[in-house]
């Protein structure tokens, strides 16, 4: 388990994420919504998680979202990099009732996202744009590229957390372990 803490004004969180767990979570985001989608990840991953956000939710979830995924996408850069007998590439399609997410994704030292999910409004009482952010924020801070894009679908609900766990079994399927590949680039670093 690794552990990092990161203090602003407008939050406190801490995370400690274990990259080769079996997908156990602890997580209090004060954002439920947010909490559910990262113990899908978690699940689905088999990345351990324990996660504590104390943020001014009074203002709106927006702080919240971005600096949880901000932390949580540098401790997952702490646990790869630098990438050796690992996958290095991870694709999953996950399908939850009418709705099909893609996500193909490199451990690639190079953050870019390709970002294609079409939701808008609100699931509950969370803002359903800042599912992109939260995404956004992750990939940029995890030095990964990813394209995650919606197939189909109609509910916000399944289409985001469709999302979250394509994304979570990518970053297992590229993690995984493969002692034949050493470093698995040309270039002899990643």
């Amino acid at each position: 388990m690794i552990t990092k803490t990161r203090k602003t004004k407008e939050t406190n969180i801490t995370i400690s994420l274990n990259l080769y767990g079996t997908g156990k979570s602890n997580i209090d985001t004060g954002v439920g919504f947010l909490n559910h989608m990262l113990e899908s990840f978690s699940k689905h991953s088999l990345i351990d998680l324990d996660i504590k956000c104390v943020g001014d939710t009074h203002i709106d979830d927006h702080h919240s979202v971005e600096d949880v995924a901000i932390v949580l996408g540098s401790l997952l850069a702490e646990s790869i990099y630098p990438v050796k007998n690992m996958e290095r590439f991870g694709s999953a399609n996950v399908v939850m009732d009418e709705a099909c997410v893609s996500c193909d994704l490199d451990l690639s030292n190079r953050p870019f996202i390709v970002y294609e999910v079409d939701v808008r409004g609100k699931v509950g009482q969370f803002d359903t744009e800042l599912i992109e952010e939260f995404f956004r924020a992750f990939i940029s801070n995890a030095r990964i590229s990813a394209h995650i894009i919606a197939l189909r679908g109609k509910n916000k609900h399944h289409m985001i957390e469709a999302a979250f766990k394509s994304l979570g079994v990518s970053i297992r399927r590229a993690t995984q372990k493969n002692n034949k590949i050493g470093i698995p680039s040309t270039k002899d670093i990643l």
